[in-house]
């Protein structure tokens, strides 16, 4: 049993008991105990509450003195692709001379790309890679993460990521889910025969993926010159039977009513969403469905930002993620995504910091464990540098302003 008292918090950020997903106004609230202390057990908060009241029979085995530093909870990530083969700068510099996402995807580019590469990757040195990035992250501030396949496209290849994904659960310190996405593009052989692939997915990959338990969720790529909605619910319904929630790619590249498909299906959460019409935003705002926002994606790829304050203004629950890929979003940061959203989508920081941690964690069903610090919860924690405002985390954008990262108790080297 291990013991840390945590003691001269300037503020402890993100204080609830209870826990409910945010929306609106509320997204607003980060409740906060300041001159505070905190008593880590056996990797959970134990108790917190103010120094003036902190019971002289607490005794613990370490002590931690936090004078000036805010702790906040944990980031949850909950849409990344973080297992990928290779990066892809070329296709980087023929963005910037000019060449567009789908001009770059038409001639084989992007995930095509990334499928050659990763189908012709050994296993190992594939799992080598990811959890490198996945203690990258950690390091950041992220204590819990979504990962998704798709860059297979073949039954080989996405059982193998997925295979890595399941590797990477059973050895990582964080929590991890894991989404296939086999829809994610059509392959080359596949080009013109769109049915067939979507029968591959639905006869042969769910299947083996139901069977082994790969996957805790399914997503769908339901976009003009991709999947079709009505491609989309045939793959979602056929997942339903093997206990896969959906949570699709969604209205990024057009509206196409991908945004109202999620919704019918009663998806976990909907993401991107840079291209929203009054119908989406009605139809998201009035379901449980989650608005999973990506500003990175937005940021690489010149696109406008996901329409934040008209979202947060129609009652549409938010999260933030970093879509961490090699091709739209290379970056796991979730502390520059935090930024993004303040300066470029203008939601206020304590509305970016919830969407990046309570909603952040509903969104990967994970609110009972992570989001919040809440006594019986993971204590995974971000501990800032001593700062006077919780506003100066995204103002200094360029600045880590994260001293340490406490993951189940512990500081993560």
């Amino acid at each position: 049993m291990s013991s840390t008292l945590i003691t001269n918090i300037g503020s402890l950020r993100g204080t609830r008991s209870s826990v409910s997903l945010l929306r609106g106004k509320d997204l607003a609230e980060l409740p906060f105990v300041a001159n505070a202390y905190l008593f880590v057990k056996d990797g959970l908060i134990e108790d917190y509450g103010t120094m003036n009241k902190l019971p002289a029979s607490l005794r613990s085995e370490k002590a931690i003195d936090a004078t000036g530093q805010l702790i906040l909870p944990a980031w949850c990530d909950s849409h990344t692709h973080l297992v990928f083969p290779a990066t892809r700068e070329d296709e980087f510099i023929d963005k910037i001379r000019g060449v567009s996402y789908a001009e770059i995807a038409a001639r084989g580019g992007g995930i095509l790309n990334s499928a050659a590469k990763l189908n012709a990757m050994d296993e190992k040195e594939l799992f080598l890679g990811a959890k490198k990035r996945l203690h990258e992250i950690i390091r950041q501030g992220t204590g819990a993460v979504e990962i998704k396949s798709g860059y297979g496209l073949s039954l080989e290849g996405e059982l193998k990521m997925l295979r890595v994904i399941r590797r990477l659960k059973d050895d990582s310190p964080i929590p991890v889910k894991a989404t296939f996405l086999g829809a994610h593009a059509f392959p080359a052989a596949f080009r013109n025969h769109h049915e067939a692939y979507v029968k591959l997915i639905i006869d042969e990959m769910l299947p083996i993926i139901g069977k082994e338990k790969l996957a805790d969720y399914v997503d769908v790529f339901c976009e003009q010159g991709f999947f079709t909605n009505e491609d989309t619910e045939k793959i979602c319904h056929a997942a339903k039977q093997y206990g896969l929630r959906p949570k699709l790619h969604a209205n990024q590249l057009s509206s196409t009513g991908a945004v109202q498909t999620g919704v019918n299906m009663n998806a976990l959460s909907v993401d991107h969403l840079e291209n929203m019409d009054e119908a989406a935003i009605h139809s998201l705002a009035n379901s449980r469905t989650i608005g999973t926002l990506l500003p990175g994606a937005a940021f690489f790829l010149r696109m406008n930002y996901p329409p934040a304050r008209q979202l947060i203004d129609a009652g549409a629950a938010l999260a933030l993620a970093s879509d961490y890929n090699p091709g739209s979003c290379p970056t796991g940061n979730m502390n520059l995504i935090i930024a993004m959203a303040c300066i470029q989508m203008r939601m206020l920081p304590e509305e970016a910091i919830n969407a990046a941690t309570i909603n952040g964690s509903f969104a990967m069903e994970l609110e009972n464990e992570l989001g919040t610090i809440t006594i019986g919860k993971r204590a995974n924690l971000i501990f800032t540098q001593p700062i006077d405002s919780i506003n100066l985390l995204p103002y200094f954008f360029g600045t880590n302003l994260n001293q340490n990262v406490m993951i189940n108790g512990e500081f993560f080297e």
